[in-house]
């Protein structure tokens, strides 16, 4: 400089201006000779210290057997090879990751200067690839030494195939995959492909069989690009269809699909989804499938269950402590049989199958539920039914429901039914949280109307009255037979007031008399003046503390229990008349046998011996009276008839 210039003396160079000459002259050498390299042996020179690099960094050997050649670009650089093999780790049971007749990848250069190795697309032609992991938590496609660094991956942006096989296996989860897909021309000009694809194999346990198509490039990581996707999938007895997009396949960021789904039980839904779904009755529904952000939404369906119809949205919404399920179903017309496996019980504990007699030996639900599931997910439903299908026996009209699962405790508050014209209420608590469940039920009974109670037996349908009532129970056990057969609590019933059929009450006081009288001259109202029934319950007993009917006509007194473990009966209903009856057949009702085959009988011999003493009023010698004679013999007629009726209608589970 001149200003050293002048002062006479000599300039000496930095440290740091040493470092920087010596840098830019190695970087010059090592570009010279590369460029020398390239121009005498073309990029097949890379070959060797490529393979050796990759063999000393993960420990598997990569093979390139075919030319190596590269296209400059900022930032990318493009590497095509011919004939590459890259093998799976020593415990990988296929020898190779990936082999390829040709593979084309985009290096980000920028990523590269930073560590970190980025291919924005890949390229592979007639290739198979196998991925593994491990029963113990390795995964093949990490790039480590040990396959347990999750960055130690190469991120992919996207990849287009022609021709090739794609195996994943997965030991824990029972999985393995194998599939098929190819490139094919879909317009005549040949200006648009698209990738079809086939899939066999075993998802967690479960067959699966898929076919489907989609763009020609598979966007993995494309966070701009929606990508087409269509599929038919079965997975077990489960059948999936979607057709739309997603974008970002690997993150599955936005999906935006038509979805048709059917299957044998929402619950075999399980492996699939990670989430706890109720038993059911086959089904199928029809809606539309999008995904934003954490929420996943499965709205505007409709569909079936068994026999009921069904609508509205589920949403899952992601990134909490577990998943969280909102739904608000509705149902024009629910069958009642369709809520059966819901509760733990048989298919064939129908209604309908029990009166065909098909029904097992036992009636309570005993199917358990699968609590080990309820800590999968957080819950909030509404379902509401319109009309209910049922036996006509239960007078059941319409049905509402809220559903609140939350840390593996599910409540049902309210459960409310339109029951014989008024209101069954429930709040039910089954508390998963342990091995066995917790349970609690209150259920209160309001306005029930008489005559619509017994809808099938004809004496009660000009009946007047209401009952109201109500019970609370608790207990324990995986199944609802099993929380009742170990129920503790109280029940009690109350009808105050109204009216009832009489020939009812004679019938129940077995007044052979006054039954043929009202059977000829017609039935007739009778009031009723109280009804009660309270059962104290102690784990599964039902004891009666009080069972009474009371009528002007006839007095019904009732004592036993019901043994709710073992589904028994053991009632006596003793009547006692009010009226004198000139011909009664005197005896105890009892009610006894299992839930599933019920007898309603009298003791057989009291009755025997009072209709013996029909029988001789009927042979009596009564003065030559013909109106006389003709009295007692009707009676006695009347009343061998009426014994043989009554011990048969009252000995069997119909009378």
């Amino acid at each position: 400089s001149l200003w050293q210039r002048t002062q006479g003396k000599r300039m000496k160079p930095s440290p740091l201006l040493k470092v920087v000459a010596w840098t830019a002259g190695t970087l010059v050498s090592v570009l010279l000779l590369a460029v020398l390299l390239i121009a005498l042996l073309g990029w097949n020179w890379l070959r060797v210290p490529l393979a050796r690099y990759t063999l000393e960094k993960t420990g598997r050997v990569l093979q390139i057997e075919g030319d190596l050649t590269a296209k400059f670009g900022w930032p990318v650089l493009r590497l095509h090879a011919a004939g590459v093999q890259f093998a799976n780790p020593a415990w990988a049971q296929e020898r190779q990751m990936l082999a390829a007749q040709g593979v084309e990848v985009s290096v980000d250069l920028s990523q590269l200067l930073v560590r970190k190795l980025a291919f924005p697309e890949v390229r592979l032609d007639h290739a198979v690839v196998f991925l593994e992991r491990s029963a113990d938590g390795r995964k093949s496609w990490l790039l480590d030494l040990q396959q347990q660094d999750e960055d130690a991956r190469i991120q992919i942006g996207r990849i287009a195939l022609n021709q090739g096989t794609l195996g994943y296996d997965d030991e824990a989860q029972k999985t393995r995959i194998r599939s098929e897909l190819s490139t094919t021309k879909v317009t005549a000009s040949a200006q648009v492909t698209d990738l079809t694809f086939t899939a066999t194999g075993q998802f967690k346990g479960l067959a699966l069989k898929a076919q489907g198509s989609g763009g020609p490039v598979l966007a993995l990581r494309d966070t701009a690009q929606p990508y087409p996707l269509k599929a038919e999938v079965a997975l077990g007895r489960t059948q999936v269809n979607v057709n739309g997009t997603v974008t970002n396949l690997l993150a599955l960021d936005a999906v935006d699909m038509h979805m048709t789904l059917k299957g044998d039980s929402l619950e075999q839904l399980y492996p699939l989804l990670g989430i706890a779904l109720p038993a059911t009755r086959a089904y199928s529904t029809e809606g539309h499938l999008r995904r934003t952000g954490n929420t996943w939404r499965f709205e505007q369906f409709s569909g079936r269950v068994g026999s009921s119809d069904l609508a509205g949205f589920v949403q899952v919404v992601l990134g909490g402590k577990r998943p969280m399920l909102t739904a608000d179903l509705r149902s024009q017309r629910l069958a009642l049989a369709d809520l059966g496996p819901v509760i733990g019980a048989h298919p064939t504990q129908a209604p309908a199958a029990i009166a065909q007699g098909q029904a097992p030996a036992r009636v309570l639900p005993d199917v358990p539920f699968h609590t080990e599931r309820w800590g999968s997910v957080d819950a909030d439903v509404q379902l509401r039914a319109k009309t209910i299908a049922r036996a006509k026996a239960l007078p059941l009209e319409d049905m509402q429901v809220h559903l609140k699962m939350q840390d593996a405790v599910l409540t049902l508050t309210p459960i409310e039914f339109g029951f014989a014209g008024g209101q069954l209420t429930a709040q039910i608590t089954l508390d998963g949280r342990g091995r066995t469940i917790q349970a609690r039920a209150q259920v209160r009974a309001r306005k029930l109307l008489l005559a619509q109670l017994f809808p099938t037996v004809a004496l009660t349908q000009s009946s007047l009255g209401e009952l109201n009532g109500e019970f609370d129970l608790t207990g324990s056990g995986n199944s609802v037979g099993r929380m009742l057969a170990t129920a503790n609590g109280k029940l009690g019933l109350v009808v105050s007031g109204g009216q009832i059929s009489r020939l009812l009450m004679e019938k129940a006081g077995l007044h052979i008399w006054e039954i043929v009288t009202l059977s000829l001259t017609g039935d007739k109202q009778v009031k009723l003046r109280c009804a009660v029934a309270d059962f104290d319950v102690k784990q599964g007993n039902m004891q009666a503390n009080a069972l009474v009917f009371d009528t002007e006509v006839t007095t019904l007194f009732g004592s036993g229990s019901i043994d709710l473990a073992h589904e028994q009966l053991d009632l006596v209903l003793k009547p006692r008349t009010k009226n004198t009856s000139p011909l009664a057949l005197r005896s105890p009702i009892h009610v006894r046998g299992s839930f599933a085959k019920p007898t309603v009988g009298v003791d057989q011999g009291r009755v025997a011996l009072r209709a013996a003493g029909a029988l001789v009023l009927g042979n009596l010698r009564l003065p030559h009276r013909p109106a006389v004679t003709g009295f007692a013999t009707a009676i006695g007629w009347l009343a061998q008839i009426g014994l043989f009726v009554l011990l048969g209608l009252l000995a069997s589970p119909s009378g």
